[in-house]
């Protein structure tokens, strides 16, 4: 498990630059477990004219995929947005959330990258190493990478590769919508983790944990802006 605590958060975007790097070196990628009873996803919605976040995680049973729970934090903002280092502007509140939580998750589906990233700790790969648990990140556009062209139907995928390296699947989760970009963030592989995100949607593009992430930071977003919150 990497540092933790306020100081390990509180560094310049070179230092956090330098401390992927490092923490890139502890992921490591295998099967995600066959067996587990609670899945985890979460979500941070943006209240721009106050400078903060509202971080949500949920958590379902599985494999049923029934809602069991949903907790939110709040917190300002305390790291600028920079491509590629997005974990460390959104993990301190998402643990801040995760922490309210009375059944903790035990396999973790972030809306971000896992190792499909230039320095190969994306956001599910920084959280996973945070929370010592599986990971495994389903982003809606691509961070780097390449990939051959893909098919239009539902179902259809093609490896992203980053310096000559599989990172993760370019995945068409409806037909003929954007695709969803999967990547292994920790303890988890490439195969496994395409299997957690299928096994995960329903009737829309986005897997329902994290679209429930979503939905739920949203409607939080906007009590927190009404005249009313």
């Amino acid at each position: 498990m990497p540092e933790s605590g306020d100081a390990f958060w509180d560094v310049k975007p070179s230092q956090a630059v330098e401390l992927q790097k490092r923490l890139a070196r502890q992921v490591l990628l295998r099967p995600l477990p066959g067996k587990f009873s609670v899945l985890g996803a979460a979500d941070i919605g943006y209240v721009k004219a106050s400078r903060r976040q509202i971080a949500v995680v949920v958590t379902y049973r599985w494999p049923e995929l029934e809602l069991l729970e949903t907790a939110h934090a709040v917190a300002p903002e305390t790291f600028p947005y920079i491509p590629g280092l997005l974990s460390f502007r959104e993990i301190p509140a998402l643990l801040q959330a995760h922490e309210k939580l009375s059944q903790k998750p035990e396999v973790f589906l972030c809306d971000g990258q896992g190792i499909a990233h230039p320095r190969r700790l994306g956001l599910a790969s920084h959280l996973g190493l945070c929370l010592s648990i599986p990971s495994v990140g389903c982003a809606k556009s691509r961070l780097c990478g390449e990939h051959e062209p893909l098919g239009e139907s539902k179902g259809s995928r093609v490896p992203l590769v980053h310096r000559g390296e599989a990172v993760g699947w370019v995945y068409r989760s409806r037909n003929s919508v954007k695709p969803l970009y999967i990547s292994p963030g920790h303890l988890a592989d490439l195969e496994s983790s395409c299997r957690l995100v299928e096994a995960c949607l329903r009737r829309y593009r986005l897997p329902e944990p994290l679209r429930e992430a979503h939905n739920a930071a949203t409607r939080l977003r906007r009590q927190w802006r009404s005249p009313e919150a």
